[in-house]
Order: C-alpha cells, then structure tokens, then sequence
C-alpha cells in the first residue's frame, strides 16, 4: 500500500481523484484491511496545514484527539479524552471520529458548539452542516464554532460489552446582537444521536419544561434524569460567569 501525505489542498485533491483513501488514523481501518486486503494507496491528511490548524473556534479534522487543549471548548475537550486508552487517543483523529466510527463521541460536542465543516471534494472546498458529513461522509478538513458561554460534558458508566455509555453534551450560546441566551443540548444514547436547543433565559425549571417538548424530551428516564442534572449544571455557570 502507498501512503500518500499531500501538503496542499491541491495535491490532496489529486490524491482523491486518483483513488487514494483516506485513512485518518488508521484506528479504524487498519484491522479490516487485514482481513480484507489493503487498498493500492492511502491518505493522511497529518501534513496539510488546513487539516492540522488547532486554535480559538477552530480545529483540523487531521489533529488526533491528545492535541485538544485548553483552547478548546470544555465539552469538546472532555470528550476526546474519553474516548479509547491513551494510544487510541495519541492516533485517531477529530475527522474520522465523527465520519468514520460508529460511536462518533465527537459528534454530540460538536453539534452543541454549533460546528460547521469544512470539507474536501475533488473539485472543490466548502463548508457544510453536521448532517450532511455524517449523511455523505465527507472528508473533515476542519471544523470551526462560536465559543459558548459555558459548555459540558458527561458519560455515563457502562458494562463492558454491553451498549456504548450514554453521552450528555450542552452548551449555553450568547444571543446574536444582544438576543436572549441559547441552549443546545445532544444526547448519544445507544448509536442514535439526538439533539435539539431552546432559548437558555428563564428559571432553571421553565427551560427544562421547553426542553421537554424536544427531541431531546422523548428520551427515556435515564436519559432524562442525565439531561436534567447537566443543564442546571451549566445554566446554573452560565447565570455565575
């Protein structure tokens, strides 16, 4: 197998075109290939600098989930630091988490945060929405957000072997031009993700009644107990900071 590392956006594309798979980390593929048989050439995307950007609102879908630092928001922090051992951690990157693995422990942050990607075909580059990666698993070149005011993060213990833990993410968003504040909350229960936002203002109980006529609303108590404790958590920073 070739590996092909592009420094460019121009010579990744190319590496597209002419067949080229992209790998990430190789965490997830790697144990296939092995059973399956190796494709002719690969491609990481660990040299281009547009896919390795880490700051403010912005993060390369190339950086492996170690790299998140302070710069990034809690929740999305948090979340990387639980996902694999340490190893798993030092190799799999922010891009094939939410596009290629099926617990996508990413994803629920990111929604939180509000992400959009910027992604790479062939022929182009362009930003998109979370549904439309996940729907045609686009290639992540990086995502970018507005920081929220306060953000969380929490899962829930789980047997192992049995199904993946429950994953509460929320933020709480500053409104535009001086609007009402805003809350976003995404629960992975099982492999389903679900995620839904209201306005933040208000009594800890009146948003909590909002939320309940959600998606996120429908989840079973579990679930909701989990939502409950982590959204007066946060709304309950966000009214301190």
């Amino acid at each position: 197998m070739l590996l092909r590392l592009p420094t460019s956006v121009s010579e990744a594309q190319r590496c597209l075109a002419e067949g080229a798979v992209p790998i990430g980390g190789a965490t997830l593929v790697w144990a296939t290939w092995q059973r399956d048989g190796f494709p002719e050439q690969a491609m990481s995307l660990r040299e281009l600098p547009e896919a390795t950007v880490v700051e403010r609102e912005l993060l390369g879908g190339a950086v492996v989930l170690n790299e998140l630092d302070d710069r990034m928001p809690q929740v999305l922090r948090r979340a990387a630091a639980t996902v694999g051992t340490g190893a798993v951690r030092r190799t799999a990157t922010v891009g094939g988490n939410i596009v290629g693995s099926t617990l996508r422990c990413l994803l629920p942050p990111a929604l939180v945060l509000g992400a959009r990607a910027t992604v790479l075909e062939t022929d182009r580059v362009r930003e998109t929405d979370l549904a439309e990666v996940l729907a045609k698993r686009h290639l992540i070149l990086s995502l970018r957000w507005r920081d929220p005011i306060v953000s969380g993060y929490r899962k829930l213990d789980a047997e192992a072997g049995g199904p993946p833990p429950l994953v509460v993410a929320s933020a709480v968003h500053a409104g535009d031009d001086g609007g009402p504040r805003s809350l976003r909350v995404a629960v992975r229960d099982g492999y389903e993700v679900v995620s839904d936002g209201v306005t933040g203002e208000g009594g800890t109980r009146q948003v909590l009644d909002a939320l309940r006529t959600t998606a996120v609303g429908t989840l079973h108590p579990t679930a909701w107990d989990a939502v409950s404790e982590q959204v007066t958590d946060v709304l309950a920073r966000a009214a301190n900071g």
